[in-house]
């Protein structure tokens, strides 16, 4: 929808707690237990570029990386994960990020075949109280910019199972983005590396946008 991008770039432009523009940008968590936090390294780049390129929101060029003990870890209000492997937190990386989704953070785990297990299980003993559920295809996320009657795109087929999205909502709002069986990350890679054809990348594309209008929507005053 237009008109949330609009109200979003307006109150950018006008509230002294807005963020500068050229510092807005999407965080890959580095996470420890195995798994390759470093995986589809070409994703979040073009991801940025379209986010520039078709809402006119200057991100900047590469992605930021992060670790659960960072103290900047506020400070980024989009956190992305992705990887094959094992996700393993100790204690004290559980804690603090329970804290930061609390506070309004928000973490989109994209699992690139591999993950589901290890994440399901850290998911639980963060939130032993909220559970991973069904995004329903009408919540915002799915419309406030590319429109998406079905929810989440499939992109690559693995099990052959549907893809799904998943989520935490904290209070109302959604914490916790988990797509699953989807595969956006291989969507956004540069196309030779996938080959997926332009239709499927430009969907993976269009949820990428969606994703980060959204958060940046929940974390601008």
């Amino acid at each position: 929808m237009t008109w949330i991008l609009l109200t979003t770039l307006s109150v950018l432009a006008t509230s002294p707690a807005a963020p500068r523009a050229d510092s807005i940008t999407i965080t890959r968590l580095q996470y420890p237990g195995g798994g390759d936090w470093y995986g589809d390294p070409s994703s979040l780049p073009n991801l940025l570029s379209a986010i520039r390129e078709r809402t006119g929101i200057q991100v900047t060029m590469r992605e930021q990386t992060v670790t659960p003990m960072d103290p900047s870890l506020p400070d980024h209000p989009y956190l992305y994960m992705t990887g094959h492997g094992n996700v393993q937190f100790s204690p004290a990386e559980r804690a603090a990020l329970r804290a930061y989704l609390l506070r309004g953070g928000f973490l989109h785990a994209d699992d690139n075949y591999g993950m589901d297990q290890s994440f399901r299980r850290e998911m639980r003993l963060i939130f032993p109280d909220i559970p991973l559920v069904e995004i329903p295809a009408s919540h915002p996320v799915f419309h406030d910019f590319y429109d998406f009657p079905e929810g989440i795109p499939k992109v690559h087929e693995h099990d052959n199972l549907p893809a799904q999205a998943l989520g935490i909502f904290v209070n109302g709002r959604l914490a916790v983005f988990y797509s699953y069986q989807s595969d956006l990350g291989d969507g956004w890679e540069d196309p030779e590396v996938h080959q997926d054809p332009p239709a499927v990348r430009e969907q993976a594309l269009r949820m990428g946008v969606n994703l980060f209008l959204y958060v940046l929507g929940q974390a601008v005053p």
